[in-house]
């Protein structure tokens, strides 16, 4: 009876967080266009690629469905409301590091387009390291008060340890799956101490590199193979870049105190209680299990009546 009892309440939980995604999907018209619209996408995708036997990018479209729809577990799990704007954006950045640029290979194919994405990434995680930082510097159980400077250093620190990791993680996988995350870059001069014909610690350069050959082979690439390092620190800078921005624009929004419209649309704030959909579907669940009692002890009782008329 108890672990029919847990499954029972486990089973509830799930109907009614089930029920609470549904209602945020649904909050924001615009962004639930989006998220339609790039979920039928991804299913496309999926299916050719299945039929095509490409299980790889089949994983891929998996990981893009699940990753779709954590804008709205975030904002029903801990209660933050992530603005349309800032939504969209979300969304529309997964769907292009995933769908266009791995599986269509726009990383390749597109001049910029991880360029483009990683200044993206760091003008995002500043604004989501800001909005955590300010929620708690704007709450009462919370004694620290921070100033607007250091709300933006903050920011872009959050920022550029999200690069850091992120680049930490391309390189673990190219180490250890041999993908190719860490783009590699055709360069034309070099410079290395391994060449100091003494030993010691002087750079020698080699320049006008147009060919390179492994094993007496020619890579005809035109150049010499970095492998990775260029592209980690063109991703660094980059996200420096969109981090700075959002943090000067944090910096006046919270010394002018929210009137800054358009640093409003990407700073998630905490849900107000009209917005809670968790605590709104746990309401209507219970409402709805009340009823059906009512409705179940209202047939019993006629039941019973009816039963006492034919007996008497």
């Amino acid at each position: 009876m108890d672990r029919r009892n847990r499954k029972n309440r486990r089973n509830r939980k799930w109907e009614i967080f089930k029920k609470a995604i549904s209602m945020e999907l649904r909050e924001h018209k615009s962004s639930f266009l989006v998220y339609v619209i790039l979920r039928l996408l991804v299913i496309v995708t999926l299916v050719l690629n299945i039929l095509r036997g490409n299980y790889e990018n089949v994983f891929v479209c998996v990981l893009t469905l699940v990753l779709l729809i954590l804008p709205s577990l975030i904002q029903v799990g801990i209660k933050i409301e992530l603005p349309t704007a800032l939504e969209i954006i979300v969304l529309l950045f997964i769907f292009s590091a995933e769908i266009l640029g791995e599986i269509n290979a726009f990383y390749v194919r597109i001049p910029g387009w991880d360029t483009i994405l990683h200044t993206l990434n760091g003008f995002l995680m500043a604004a989501v390291g800001f909005s955590l930082v300010d929620i708690l510097n704007r709450h009462e159980r919370f004694a620290f008060q921070l100033s607007p400077v250091f709300l933006a250093i903050v920011a872009f620190c959050f920022s550029m340890t999200i690069g850091v990791l992120w680049e930490f993680f391309e390189f673990g996988m190219d180490s250890f799956f041999g993908l190719d995350m860490q783009k590699d870059t055709i360069i034309h001069t070099i410079h290395s101490v391994k060449l100091d014909p003494s030993g010691g610690n002087t750079p020698v350069a080699i320049r006008n590199i147009y060919d390179a050959a492994v094993n007496g082979e020619s890579l005809g690439l035109g150049g010499y193979l970095d492998v990775g390092l260029v592209d980690t620190m063109k991703d660094l800078l980059v996200n420096f870049i969109g981090a700075v921005v959002f943090s000067v624009i944090g910096f006046f929004y919270v010394k002018n105190r929210g009137k800054g419209r358009f640093a409003g649309r990407f700073i998630p704030r905490l849900k107000r209680k009209e917005q809670d959909f968790l605590d709104i579907a746990e309401q209507e669940e219970t409402a709805r299990e009340l009823a059906l009692e009512q409705e179940s002890s209202g047939t019993v009782r006629a039941g019973l009546q009816i039963r006492d008329q034919e007996n008497s």
